[in-house]
């Protein structure tokens, strides 16, 4: 038996975790930058929370509220600029996968100099601000993993920063940050959080504990599926726009099934499916999380045809005898699908097969196969 495993963040989960832990905080800094979105981490909570943290602890600090979702590199090195002018010593990202990609690139910008031409070369100083990252949806598993996605213009896609230098040094989970999050935003995270551990089994760098990790992560998911599709119904009659029914339990299951499913790709990498979902994000202007779901159940008949043993490995942990059933599962949570052209599969298949993630995939896909992928999982 052989494989790696590097994961060095502190985790704390729990209610009330980032006061009750606060201590963690204190050597990190004496000075700090909160980088956040606009308005979601006023609203749950989570920045009154950390700013509390940080004065009980005589922590002086500034705010950086302009992260967009699927954050640019612009704004990376605006952050960074900021971080620079006023001699932070840490960063403290809160929300979504966006400001958690973002903090990152901007402790690493603030401490070292990087031209945007070298920006995903992979190659820096051994230089970077130490992290503290509170997560405020259930999917991406940023806070525990060494990659950044940037918006890159010039490539028309998203790009990849990796380095385990990315590693924040602590992270805060707390699942009542989550419990205002709309129904369509909690199913796209899911989603997210799902493909991550799926298609870190089906990656090459699998190996026994990312996949152990992977297993919990998805039974995780596919317990909550019953009370996620319920909380839909609801929205659609129109009674509400938040959670209803998904349980504070449900809840910090999915919370925890995005922590493990960040451990997972932090070893193994994404496949594919990440591949071809940067263009219906950057292009189509479709949630991360959804873009994955809308791609994931094709790819995965793909693996099967090509790789039973590995697909079935899958489809046995959550409880199905084929593939369709899998899909069928992702169409409920889905809803409508985009449409696409036939134009477009060929840009957007051209550009996946360019992409470091295919060298992740057991079963790698031609571009004609990825083509196939895109046509039948949109309309």
């Amino acid at each position: 038996m052989s494989f790696k495993y590097y994961m060095p963040t502190r985790v704390f989960m729990g209610n009330d975790c980032i006061v009750d832990n606060r201590e963690a905080l204190k050597s990190l800094g004496k000075k700090a930058m909160i980088v956040t979105g606009a308005h979601s981490a006023k609203i749950n909570g989570s920045e009154n929370d950390v700013k509390k943290a940080l004065s009980m602890m005589g922590i002086t600090y500034l705010v950086y509220d302009k992260v967009m979702s699927n954050p640019t590199i612009s704004c990376a090195y605006e952050g960074a600029a900021i971080a620079k002018e006023y001699g932070v010593d840490f960063i403290v990202a809160i929300g979504g996968g966006s400001p958690m990609d973002a903090g990152k690139a901007i402790a690493l910008l603030a401490a070292q100099e990087i031209t945007e031409e070298n920006l995903f070369s992979g190659v820096y100083e051994n230089k970077i601000l130490p992290m503290a990252f509170v997560p405020t949806t259930a999917g991406t598993g940023s806070e525990v993993t060494q990659y950044s996605i940037l918006t890159n213009d010039k490539v028309q896609s998203k790009t990849s920063i990796a380095s385990d230098l990315l590693f924040p040094q602590v992270a805060f989970l707390d699942e009542k940050y989550t419990e205002g999050l709309p129904i369509n935003t909690t199913v796209n995270t899911a989603i997210d959080a799902l493909s991550h551990a799926i298609e870190g089994m089906l990656s090459v760098r699998a190996s026994v504990v990312s996949n152990a990790l992977a297993k919990d992560c998805i039974e995780k998911i596919v317990n909550s599926i019953p009370e996620l599709q319920q909380a839909m119904q609801v929205s659609s009659l129109g009674k509400s726009n938040k959670i209803p029914v998904l349980s504070p339990e449900k809840r910090e299951d999915l919370l925890y099934a995005s922590f493990m499913a960040g451990m997972v790709i932090a070893q193994t990498g994404t496949t594919v499916v990440h591949a071809m979902g940067y263009s219906l994000t950057y292009f189509k202007d479709i949630d991360h999380g959804r873009a994955n779901g809308l791609l994931l159940g094709e790819y995965l008949k793909l693996v099967y045809e090509n790789n039973p043993d590995l697909a079935e490995k899958v489809l046995k942990v959550m409880k199905f005898t084929s593939v369709n059933q899998f899909i069928e599962m992702l169409d409920l949570l889905l809803g409508k699908k985009e449409t696409i052209s036939a134009l477009e599969i060929l840009e957007y298949s051209q550009k996946a097969i360019q992409t470091k993630n295919m060298g992740n995939c057991v079963v790698r896909p031609t571009e004609e196969e990825v083509r196939k992928i895109f046509q039948a999982s949109l309309d």
